[in-house]
């Protein structure tokens, strides 16, 4: 019990807490998306996969940022546009949302499943190098 307790309050010390006006990103099943795709053409499209696996298949318009390389790149992300991020089954994805909203961000969304719950959805995607 003293051992929980104490690595409890070491997460609390080491990690940042929300600001009070971060954003919750809201999370989009595979319909959800398309259907915010087909609305939004502001939408800004974030695929946090590797190189590798962003060639493989993507969305279309999706500009690759992988998540071991977002910190140093955030600077290329719009901030006064919405945010659609994806990995390949919604985890990084996820993790990404979270540290954007962190930053600032303010209009984020999650793509649950990632691109193989999208391409099962049968939605398009495209394959091979871009």
């Amino acid at each position: 019990m003293r051992r929980q307790l104490f690595y409890l309050l070491f997460l609390l010390i080491i990690l940042p807490p929300l600001p009070a006006d971060a954003a919750v990103a809201q999370n989009l099943n595979p319909r959800e998306a398309f259907t915010i795709l087909g609305q939004r053409s502001d939408l800004y499209l974030l695929d946090v996969r590797s190189t590798g696996e962003y060639r493989q298949v993507r969305l279309e318009g999706a500009r690759l940022i992988p998540i071991d390389q977002l910190s140093r790149r955030i600077a290329e992300l719009p901030k006064d546009r919405p945010i659609l991020v994806y990995c390949a089954v919604g985890s990084r994805s996820a993790q990404a949302v979270n540290y954007l909203a962190r930053q600032g961000y303010s209009e984020l969304y999650n793509l649950s499943g990632g691109i193989y719950a999208w391409a099962q959805s049968g939605f398009p995607v495209l394959q091979g190098g871009p």
